[in-house]
């Protein structure tokens, strides 16, 4: 804590390139001839190495009526390959003393070991052949797919939060198939077979359609004929063209009531905005995360400042931006009333509004820009500690669309930032034609008995 405090205390006196250069760590990029391509990140502070393996598919590539396939793929690729039984290699990563972990999204999915420098071969062996010799058993999948089920009864059907945000998203994105949920429908689970999971693996799980990251105590001249030997063998195919998810510009103010199984009142708003990917401006992507800095970016950022201290009519009330999704995105401000002092939703919404208001018509001040600018640089620069949090942001970003040379950009890109440009995309975006409303109110309590 120390330590962040000293940074946060410094950073403004620094030159943000010079911190941006001091963090960026020898990179190395190819593709070998199937398509695979493949980056190396030297990070020489520790014996260990994380490889990732990122495919270009998630949720949002799914159609109608089969959402939750690329979920319940990742769950069989732990269910047995040609030369390995249902679980056998967890547990040879195991005994190594290895971690991994896997993970599906809207834009992709990942897998990823951490593990000595040494045991590198064994984790890209592994990869190599769940890429190309996956066994997809029926009776390992029949079972597997109930504990799915299961998964979404505990996250979303019988977690009135969970249950809460999904319907949520159905609203915000009336166009973009990022509405649909990664764990996928009930119903959709409910009819799902292992030829549709068969089908979904032969048209995505190509070379030419995956991302291999390696960042750790490795070189470039050891690590690439490992590379070779292992993924070089797997065949090309031409993978299934990549959609970007985009959404209507301005679709109108969408409202939605629930009554849920909760405690306390939330109010979530939303708001239709471009990422990265889909933006024809990118300097607008960087200013709405310093909006999302200021208004949300600790505790002297505007939201806490004013709604929960000073006007102290709000529990709670923050932000959430992800600037670097494969299509548009969706800037969130939520928050719960004071009850204690009678607050209701709409005066929590009216006071959420004021501070849109007042940052569009006067745009922060140098000292605020440059306290949320060197909050996200020290964000950026300690996120540098840990190999697979790098390897995380390179996977993504190439996942996305995007170069992975944009994590050594990114302190050059914010600090390029003004003040009027935030107040401008404030003024652009969060306006009510792009909005979609969610109250979530506590049942009567003679509908819970």
């Amino acid at each position: 804590m120390l330590r962040l405090i000293f940074v946060l205390l410094t950073l403004p006196l620094l030159s943000f390139t010079a911190v941006a250069n001091e963090s960026r760590q020898p990179t190395h990029s190819y593709t070998l001839d199937n398509g695979l391509k493949v980056i190396i990140r030297e990070d020489h502070r520790a014996p260990v190495v994380v490889s990732q393996v990122w495919y270009k598919v998630g949720s949002s590539d799914e159609p109608p009526g089969q959402t939750g396939l690329s979920h319940a793929l990742e769950h069989m690729m732990f269910k047995g390959s040609k030369n390995l039984e249902p679980g056998q290699a967890s547990r040879l990563l195991g005994s190594l003393g290895a971690s991994e972990n896997a993970m599906t999204t809207r834009d992709y999915t990942a897998y990823y070991q951490i593990l000595s420098r040494d045991q590198l071969p064994v984790a890209l062996e592994l990869e190599a052949e769940r890429m190309h010799q996956l066994s997809l058993p029926e009776d390992e999948f029949l079972k597997e797919i109930e504990v799915i089920k299961e998964e979404r009864r505990m996250r979303v059907d019988d977690n009135p939060n969970g249950l809460a945000y999904e319907r949520f998203l159905t609203q915000a994105y009336m166009a973009s198939p990022y509405g649909q949920p990664v764990i996928g429908w009930m119903h959709d689970l409910d009819r799902m077979q292992i030829e549709d999971l068969r089908a979904w693996y032969r048209a995505h799980y190509v070379p030419a359609n995956a991302t291999l990251v390696i960042v750790g105590d490795v070189y470039p001249e050891t690590v690439k004929p490992l590379v070779e030997r292992y993924f070089g063998a797997v065949p090309a195919r031409t993978p299934v063209p990549i959609r970007t998810p985009l959404e209507l510009p301005a679709g109108g103010e969408r409202s939605l009531v629930q009554h849920l199984d909760v405690q306390l009142p939330t109010l979530m708003l939303g708001f239709n905005v471009p990422s990265l990917t889909t933006s024809a401006q990118p300097w607008e992507v960087h200013a709405l995360r310093l909006l999302d800095a200021v208004l949300d970016g600790g505790h002297s950022a505007r939201l806490a400042s004013n709604l929960e201290r000073g006007s102290n009519i709000a529990t709670s009330v923050g932000t959430h931006y992800d600037p670097f999704s494969r299509g548009d995105s969706l800037f969130i401000l939520s928050g719960i009333p004071n009850l204690s002092r009678n607050v209701d939703l709409a005066q929590l919404e009216q006071g959420v509004w004021e501070q849109i208001d007042a940052i569009k018509k006067t745009p922060p001040s140098a000292e605020e820009l440059a306290r949320v600018q060197a909050q996200l640089v020290a964000e950026l620069v300690y996120s540098q500690d840990d190999i697979n949090t790098q390897a995380n942001r390179i996977g993504a970003l190439e996942s996305a669309g995007l170069s992975w040379e944009l994590i050594d950009q990114d302190v050059d890109a914010l600090k390029a930032i003004t003040p009027e440009q935030i107040s401008d995309v404030a003024r652009r975006y969060l306006v009510r034609d792009r909005m979609t409303r969610t109250t979530v109110l506590p049942l009567a309590k003679e509908a819970q008995q």
